[in-house]
C-alpha cells in the first residue's frame, strides 16, 4: 500500500491528514541520552562556570566561597532547623587495641543516625578524628559497616570488602593508626533502608539474614532509588540534600567528643564516600584535611557516557549551571586537600579526570596555596586499594599528626 494511501486509511477526509514528522539525523549519538545529546550538551554551553574561583570576577577565595555556598544550599535544599545530637551510646566494647561503641545521635528533628565510633586506647590529650564516608557499590542493607572489620563479617560484607578495599576497610586501619574514627549510615543505607511492605517477613536484622535474602532485599532496595527521589521532591528535599547535612552534623558530634582535637578532623571516602567527602570537605570549613577517592571529574565530559553509570545520589538541582564538581571541593581552598584517582574507572572519563585535577590545580595556584593540593593517580579500576590507603593515611597523618 503506497504511502498517501496509508494515510488515507489512517483517517483525513474533511479534517486533512497529519504532516510528516520533521526530519532528523539517523546516525547513532554513541551517549547515554541518545539522539537528545547533542540538546542536551547546547544546553550545558562551553562558557567557564559563573561561580568558578576561576572565573575573572573573583579575585579572593573568601568571595567565592560566600557565593559557591549559597548555590550549594540552594541546590541541595535541605537545612532542616537545628537539634542538639542527644547521642546515645547503645553498645560498647573493648577490643584490645580500641573501643568500638555502637551510639545513634540526632541530624534533625526527623532523623535518628546510627554510628560506629572507634576510639584508640590509652590515648594521651586529644586525638585527631576522621569522618570516615561509606561507599555505594550498589549495596543498601550495609552502610557503615562497608568500612569495618568485625573479624566475622557477613559473607556478602566480606566480598564487599574484597571488591572495594582490597579485603581490609579503612575505619579499623584509621584506629589502628592512632584517630577517633566515626562511620555513620548515611541516608538510605544500612539500619536506614528502605524496607517494601511485602519483605516485612524478612525483619529488620541483618545477622539473620541468608547470602539469597541479602542479595534480594539489596535487589529491592536498588530499584527503589527513583521512587525516592521522586518522594523527596515531592517532599521539597533533595537526597544529596539530606546526605551531606548528615555528615556535616556528624562532625558536630565528632567534635563533641572530649576524646576529639575538633581542629584535627578529616575525612576519606571513595566512590559514593568520596563523592560525600568531597561535599563535606567543601562545605564544612571545619574539616582540616579532605581526602576524595575515586570521584572526580568534570561534569560536562560526564554527559556523554557516565549518567547511567551513577546513583541518583550524586545528582543535585542547578548546581552546575553555577560549579563544577571540582568547583564544589575547591570551595575548602586554601584548605589541604588530596585527590586520588584510578586511570581505569570505568565511572568517569579519563579526560574529565584529568581535567578536573588540572582545574584543582590552578584553583589553588590562584589562591596562593599550590602546595596544599595533592592528587595522584593509580592505574587502578574503580578501588581503594591498600596502596592507595597507605598513600591516603599518610597524607592525612602530615596535615592531621604533622
Amino acid at each position: 500500500m503506497k504511502r498517501r494511501a496509508v494515510l488515507a486509511a489512517l483517517g483525513g477526509g474533511l479534517y486533512g491528514q497529519a504532516p510528516l514528522d520533521l526530519g532528523r539525523t539517523s546516525e547513532p549519538a554513541g551517549a547515554d541520552a541518545a539522539s537528545l545529546y547533542p540538546d542536551i550538551m547546547g544546553l550545558a554551553g562551553k562558557e567557564e562556570f559563573s561561580n568558578s574561583f576561576l572565573h575573572p570576577r573573583f579575585r579572593d577565595v573568601a568571595a567565592y566561597r560566600a557565593e559557591g555556598l549559597k548555590v550549594m544550599q540552594a541546590g541541595l535544599a535541605y537545612r532542616p532547623a537545628p537539634v542538639p545530637p542527644r547521642a546515645e551510646v547503645v553498645d560498647r566494647q573493648d577490643l584490645g587495641e580500641f573501643i568500638r561503641e555502637k551510639v545513634v545521635f540526632s541530624t534533625s528533628a526527623q532523623f535518628r543516625v546510627p554510628a560506629y565510633v572507634h576510639i584508640p586506647k590509652n590515648r594521651k590529650g586529644r586525638l585527631p578524628a576522621i569522618v570516615d564516608l561509606h561507599s555505594h557499590g550498589g549495596m543498601f542493607i550495609y552502610g557503615k559497616e562497608k568500612v569495618i572489620d568485625f573479624g566475622v563479617n557477613h559473607p556478602a560484607l566480606t566480598q564487599y570488602h574484597k571488591e572495594n578495599y582490597e579485603g581490609r576497610p579503612t575505619a579499623t586501619q584509621l584506629v589502628r593508626r592512632g584517630y577517633v574514627v566515626i562511620t555513620i549510615d548515611a541516608f538510605p543505607f544500612g539500619e536506614r533502608r528502605v524496607m517494601l511492605d511485602e519483605d516485612a517477613k524478612y525483619g529488620w536484622e541483618r545477622s539473620k539474614y541468608s547470602v539469597e535474602d541479602l542479595r534480594y532485599l539489596n535487589g529491592k532496595c536498588r530499584a527503589k532509588e527513583s521512587t525516592i527521589v521522586k518522594s523527596l521532591a515531592y517532599a521539597g528535599v533533595t537526597w544529596p540534600g539530606i546526605v551531606a547535612w548528615d555528615d556535616m552534623r556528624t562532625v558536630d558530634y565528632l567534635a563533641s567528643r572530649p576524646e576529639v582535637d575538633a581542629k584535627r578532623i578529616g575525612c576519606v571516602g571513595v566512590s559514593l564516600g568520596g563523592y560525600r567527602s568531597l561535599l563535606l570537605a567543601g562545605l564544612d570549613d571545619r574539616i582540616a584535611a579532605g581526602c576524595v577517592v575515586g570521584f572526580m571529574s568534570t561534569v560536562r565530559p560526564m554527559i556523554r557516557k557516565h549518567m547511567d553509570t551513577h546513583s541518583f545520589v550524586h545528582f543535585i538541582p542547578g548546581v552546575h549551571a553555577h560549579l563544577d564538581l571540582p568547583d564544589v571541593v575547591a570551595l575548602r581552598a586554601p584548605k589541604p586537600l588530596f585527590v586520588l584517582q584510578c586511570k581505569r574507572d570505568g565511572l568517569f572519563p579519563l579526560a574529565g579526570m584529568e581535567e578536573s585535577l588540572a582545574k584543582l590545580g590552578a584553583v589553588y595556584k590562584k589562591a596562593g596555596a599550590a602546595s596544599a593540593f595533592r592528587s595522584k593517580f593509580y592505574d587502578e579500576k574503580h578501588i581503594f586499594n591498600i596502596a592507595m590507603q597507605e598513600d591516603a593515611f599518610a597524607w592525612l597523618d602530615s596535615v592531621l599528626k604533622g
